[in-house]
């Protein structure tokens, strides 16, 4: 008996795994990127708190530090110098509130039994965690590149491409710290007190010791040295640096190294949360 053999080459199962989970990536993010855009006006509101922020906070803090922007950096060269250390924090401080979300909106989709029905699909569940962090970065890029051009009438230096770095920056920040959430949001089905408790309780001590808005300098010895163990404190001082129109600065290293292994540790996580979850 002979056997045919089929015409052109045959694609290898490691190729076909990728084309499928790129595929089913891309499918998610879509289907999530949508139901985005359906409602447009949370993109506005999201807004509203960090031009707030900007407006009120930031002069105070340009007055309160004047005198230490010698060791600070802020309030050096007036509301314009206040704004070069500040509006990084604030962008850094818009990914960290979006994308520690993302668990909540399992949660509710949990609660309402699609997520169930999208486990139902042929879809890779790597995928649909990949897809949705990855969801997470397209509204995060588009409010920093707001924030960042609304404040260069009040003295901002934009460094579009420093910028934009810094914004794929907190992309890949931002995908470890969705995917962390998301698999919270699965740990806690069914609780939902579980995921609001330990998003609070870690949420608010990492904006605080990551010098985000107000400088670690001013604070005690023992705050500064907890700081050194928060990845979000080297994606700040790594966002400032390129605020500040470099990319040859030790900061901007570390900051690389801090959101990679937050990706990399989070994407993990999240991955084998979701394969055995049920």
């Amino acid at each position: 008996m002979t056997t045919t053999r089929p015409a052109g080459p045959v694609p290898a199962a490691g190729h076909s795994d990728i084309s499928k989970f790129i595929g089913d990536t891309t499918a998610v993010f879509v289907r999530e990127i949508l139901l985005f855009l359906r409602d447009p006006f949370s993109l506005v509101f999201s807004l509203l708190q960090p031009l707030i922020f900007l407006a009120l906070f930031g002069p105070l803090l340009g007055g309160a530090f004047g005198s230490m922007s010698g060791t600070t950096g802020v309030g050096a060269g007036g509301t314009g110098g206040t704004l070069q250390w500040f509006v990084p924090g604030v962008i850094v401080m818009i990914s960290l509130f979006g994308t520690s979300m993302t668990g909540s909106n399992l949660l509710y989709e949990l609660m309402t039994g699609s997520y169930e029905r999208v486990l139902a699909t042929p879809l890779g569940r790597s995928a649909i965690l990949v897809g949705r962090s990855l969801k997470e970065f397209a509204p995060l890029f588009v409010q920093g590149l707001i924030i960042a051009i609304a404040c260069v009438p009040f003295g901002f230096r934009l460094h579009p491409l420093h910028l934009l770095a810094g914004l794929v920056l907190l992309g890949v920040f931002g995908v470890g710290v969705g995917a962390l959430s998301y698999a919270l949001g699965l740990a806690s089905k069914g609780r939902e007190w579980v995921f609001w408790g330990v998003q609070q309780t870690l949420l608010f001590p990492l904006l605080i010791l990551s010098g985000m808005m107000l400088p670690l300098e001013a604070g005690p010895v023992w705050m500064q040295v907890a700081s050194r163990f928060s990845p979000l404190t080297y994606i700040v001082e790594a966002e400032r640096a390129l605020a500040a129109g470099t990319f040859v600065s030790p900061a901007v290293g570390w900051g690389v190294v801090a959101a990679g292994l937050t990706a990399v540790v989070g994407l993990a996580v999240g991955i084998r949360k979701t394969r055995t979850t049920v």
